[in-house]
């Protein structure tokens, strides 16, 4: 096997483990979507520009700072405090081993019962709260998934047309 096809491989490899990185708190989406697209610089089988590398580049470092932003500022606009959304991280965590609908309720639920005990038992505050963390993770988890896709695009299309 010739070094572009290992290239190439690898950076189908990246790119869907990037893929799986829009969903998974622990594994950076953009960045290793976007090492996925400099490896497949790289390889014979792939035509990527360095211009399209670098505005690609810089899109990751955007999107992955944006996506840990969203949920504080989304939190801090519904009123919540440092308790929800820090309950919203815990509740990403504890819901991606219960799957599809756990990575979706954990959020809410986890910024939910931080705020609930950060604001003795106030319902109406803890809803709210929660309800941006939501939103700020859903933000920040719908722009990680566009980016990937995009950058998987960029791949298929760069492979056809090398």
């Amino acid at each position: 096997m010739t070094a572009s096809i290992l290239f190439s491989i690898g950076a189908g490899i990246l790119l869907v483990v990037g893929l799986i990185g829009a969903f998974v708190p622990v594994l950076p989406g953009p960045p290793l979507a976007w090492a996925g697209l400099l490896l497949s610089f790289f390889s014979k089988y792939n035509n990527i520009s360095i211009a399209a590398l670098i505005i690609t580049g810089i899109i990751a470092v955007i999107v992955t700072v944006l996506d840990n932003v969203f949920p504080v500022l989304m939190t801090k606009k519904g009123g919540g405090s440092k308790a929800a959304t820090t309950g919203s991280t815990i509740g990403l965590i504890v819901g991606f081993f219960l799957g599809p609908v756990g990575l979706i309720l954990g959020p809410f639920l986890g910024a939910f019962i931080g705020e609930l005990i950060s604001s003795h038992g106030n319902m109406d505050t803890a809803f709210k709260s929660a309800w941006a963390a939501f939103m700020g993770f859903l933000c920040g988890t719908g722009a990680k998934l566009v980016v990937v896709l995009v950058y998987i695009w960029i791949y298929i299309a760069s492979f056809f047309s090398a």
